[in-house]
């Protein structure tokens, strides 16, 4: 049996989906808000280092939770994964198309992404595909809130991916992005979806070798 991986975010679903999770709770919480405005200037400048990019945003998605227990988040995630897939062309249809194209040919379908498991488990509930194999980024319970356990990203994906069972390598990934790199590394045929001319070389040149383009819409 054939494995293939799709990303979610950019690959399956346009945006980020978190992102947008983490925006509506500031939205909707004037309070999380006050203290995410008044982190800002300290934290601005510091967003121009590179490797403190991903520790920045982890303190803002803390804040977005704070006082959130493990069942108060799962039903505040269910809630906005039903309204984010009403949303008009909120879904890649052709990636989505792709997707189940693959599960009818008798291959092993894997949704490996950054996003949070709960909420991309929602997001594909909602749709009515309760049976895809995902492995994503996990929070757990802490003091103050749910707090990150695992962040799905970048060179921890092929981690995850070993973890869940899957022997590299795996016969097709879908990305749209550098950052999948590693997991792209390790597939037959590395797929690249919707990606810019920039993106394209930063891949090519770290795979040494060409990589199928799709564009999906």
């Amino acid at each position: 049996m054939r494995v293939v991986l799709f990303d979610f975010d950019g690959v399956l679903m346009q945006g980020d989906a978190f992102a947008r999770f983490v925006y509506s709770r500031f939205r909707r919480s004037w309070w999380r808000l006050l203290i995410a405005v008044a982190m800002l200037p300290p934290t601005l400048p510091l967003f121009a280092i590179r490797s403190l990019r991903m520790t920045l945003v982890g303190v803002f998605v803390r804040i977005s939770l704070l006082g959130i227990g493990p069942a108060r988040y799962e039903t505040l995630v269910r809630a906005f994964a039903a309204e984010l897939v009403e949303r008009p062309r909120i879904f890649i249809r052709e990636g989505i198309s792709a997707m189940r194209r693959h599960v009818i040919e008798g291959d092993r379908v894997v949704i490996v992404t950054g996003c949070e498991e709960t909420l991309v488990r929602a997001i594909f509930g909602s749709i009515g595909l309760h049976d895809i194999e995902i492995i994503a980024s996990r929070l757990r319970k802490g003091r103050l809130g749910m707090r990150k356990e695992v962040h799905n990203f970048g060179r921890t994906k092929p981690v995850q991916i070993a973890r869940h069972g899957i022997a590299e390598p795996w016969e097709i990934a879908y990305s749209d992005s550098s950052n999948d790199i590693p997991m792209l590394k390790c597939a037959r045929d590395p797929v690249l979806v919707n990606a810019d001319a920039e993106t394209v070389r930063r891949v090519e040149r770290a795979l040494g070798r060409e990589t199928r383009k799709v564009d999906w819409f």
